[in-house]
Parts: structure tokens; sequence; C-alpha cells
């Protein structure tokens, strides 16, 4: 692994194609795993200065938060190449992993501080961030999760699919036409156990 600095960081789909992060616009489930790489994938997006939140903003949370997950589908001999890869289509510098941390742990104080407190912050401190939409890429990716997801969650009289690591990384990697994919497909990647992780699953999402 050469990755930077240390990882203990923790961790509804619209009819134009884009997707809010609010759960009121969900319609499907994340695992803990993919709720954490979403963080990561706003806090980039975010110091982008973007609207929306790419598939490569996405992929980068993956990786970040999930890489001893996703490094069972490539063979051992490979993962230094593709983690080389996955850090210069996410476009990862030291100055941005250490951004995205700062951004993190200020969260998380701010969230653990006192009642009192949080009002003198949001007095002093900049306006908050609004949620980010997602790409049309990324809502697509989204939409064709759903379809396939391997399990599902009873909710309200609702049954939301469970999006876990596996079913993301596999339709986005089934994204035609997008670099991403191509570039991804090239590196090893098992896709033929992906499938079979996704649509043939032999036990529930991992939390």
């Amino acid at each position: 692994m050469k990755r930077f600095g240390s990882r203990d960081s923790a961790g509804a789909s619209r009819d134009g194609g884009t997707q809010r992060l609010t759960e009121g616009f969900r319609s499907h489930r994340l695992t803990l795993e993919l709720q954490r790489a979403e963080k990561f994938a706003a806090m980039l997006a975010h110091s982008r200065a973007s609207q929306v939140i790419e598939i490569s903003d996405y992929l980068a949370g993956m990786y970040i938060c999930n890489w001893e997950h996703l490094a069972e589908y490539w063979a051992d001999h490979d993962r230094d190449e593709v983690e080389a890869l996955l850090r210069n289509i996410c476009q990862i510098s030291p100055q941005r992993w250490h951004a995205w941390i700062e951004l993190y742990e200020r969260q998380q104080r701010q969230s653990k501080a006192p009642r009192w407190n949080l009002l003198r912050l949001r007095r002093n401190d900049k306006p908050a961030e609004t949620p980010l939409e997602l790409s049309d890429a990324l809502a697509t990716v989204f939409k064709q999760a759903e379809q396939i997801a391997p399990a599902y969650d009873r909710s309200e009289g609702r049954s939301l699919p469970i999006l876990n690591t596996e079913c993301v990384l596999l339709c986005i990697v089934r994204n035609l036409g997008s670099e991403i994919s191509r570039r991804l497909a090239l590196t090893g990647l098992d896709i033929a156990r992906l499938e079979r992780e996704v649509l043939v699953p032999r036990r529930r999402p991992r939390a």
C-alpha cells in the first residue's frame, strides 16, 4: 500500500437523472462501507468546488475507504499498478489527502461539540456545505446497481435495494463508453468473480 497519511477516518432518484445526497430522496440503502466512501466522494467534489459528484469522486472514496476489500478482485502482482492507476484516475495527491482529513476531522469536532457551542460555530464558521447532486453518469450507475442489488431492506412498506461495494464497482465497469470503465477493465480486474459476488451472492452484503 502506498497510501497517503492515515486511514482512521470513519465513517432518491429524481426524474432528471440526478440524485441529491439526502435520505429523503433515497431509492436504495448503502452498506457502511459505501456510506464512508460517499462521504469522501462528497468531500472531494467540494474540494473542486464542483456542483456534482462524478464517478471518479465515488471511485476515489471507494479506494480510500475500502481498498482492502476492493483489492480482492485483483491478483497480488497487479495491485501496485492498480493503485497507481486509481490515484491517477481519481487525482489523489498528498495535498488533497490531507485536505480531506482536515475537513473530516473538523466536521467530526463540530458534530461532537455541546449544543451551546454548536450555536457559536454556526455564527462564526462558513455556511454549511449544501448537499451535492450526482452527475448524470453516476446517477445511471446507481440506477443500474439498484436493479442488480444482491439484497433488499423493507422499510415503511417499501422494498429498498441494498447497494454494496461489488454492486457499484460492477456497474462502474459496465458503464460502456466511459474512459474510467475502459481503463479499469484493462487492469486485470476479475470481472467474472465480481459478477458472481453480485448476481449469485453467497451472503448478505457486508455492513
